[in-house]
């Protein structure tokens, strides 16, 4: 007698539909990496990984200081495909923390032009000790542009972003892109204890010499040495006035957590 076969079920999508939840976590996992594994494309066709520091330009474009001796260097000149694991993990199961990986495209930055000049003071701010070498001929930046990301929330918590998911947006860049430098010094230097309430307030961090080191549409990057923290806007900034109002505001509602 011919038994007959049962249906195979039906296989359930994995990818969820992109939410705010995971543009925030995507957002989150990008500006406060300070290292990531880039994986180039080798010249015998074989992916190769490798440890790399990193920084973001304002709109969130991952940022790279890499020497000419490194092999990754010259994959990316061969082939600027590349991808960037963000995983900062935590206690317990690796895989039970969230991740990312980047879809990217690698192109050198020249250091004698306006972009150039920021995205290496944003580079050394979020990098300091790489000032002892950034400046050594055999060294170049380079920036690696979105081109797609896959970002796992932990298990069953998987999503397909688009470039847009996590950049900021690029007329906002471009108005804080203009102010940052000065807005930043000006919080170091006037409103240092404002600083020191992001961190110990806002973000539950231990006290210390906290600083700003960056300001973009979406928040504000602080460091005490080798510890980096991201704070988060409510909403995103398109001006002087709004940051303005942002800081303020975030500053009187530290104190009060304070």
């Amino acid at each position: 007698m011919q038994q007959s076969q049962m249906p195979a079920p039906e296989r359930k999508d994995p990818i969820r539909p992109t939410d705010d939840t995971a543009r925030s976590l995507g957002k989150q996992l990008l500006r406060s990496a300070r290292s990531g594994s880039l994986a180039t494309l080798g010249r015998d066709g074989h992916p190769a990984a490798s440890l790399v520091s990193l920084a973001t330009d304002v709109d969130g474009t991952p940022l790279i200081l890499v020497s000419a001796l490194s092999a990754h260097t010259g994959h990316l000149e061969a082939d600027p495909r590349c991808s960037l694991l963000l995983s900062p993990g935590g206690k317990g199961d690796p895989l039970a923390h969230a991740r990312i990986t980047l879809k990217l495209r690698a192109a050198k930055v020249d250091r004698e032009t306006p972009d150039g000049i920021r995205i290496r003071r944003r580079f050394l701010s979020r990098q300091p000790k790489a000032a002892l070498y950034a400046d050594f001929g055999d060294f170049s930046f380079f920036s690696l542009s979105i081109e797609g990301a896959s970002l796992n929330g932990g298990f069953g918590r998987a999503y397909e972003l688009a470039p847009s998911d996590l950049l900021s947006e690029a007329v906002a860049a471009h108005a804080i892109a203009a102010i940052e430098e000065g807005a930043v010094a000006h919080m170091n230097a006037d409103h240092a204890e404002a600083v020191r309430y992001f961190a110990t307030g806002l973000l539950s961090a231990a006290d210390g010499k906290w600083r700003l080191t960056g300001l973009d549409p979406d928040g504000a990057d602080l460091a005490r040495g080798d510890t980096v923290l991201r704070l988060a806007f409510p909403t995103p900034v398109a001006s002087a006035g709004a940051l303005r109002a942002a800081l303020a505001a975030l500053a009187a509602q530290a104190r009060e957590a304070t």
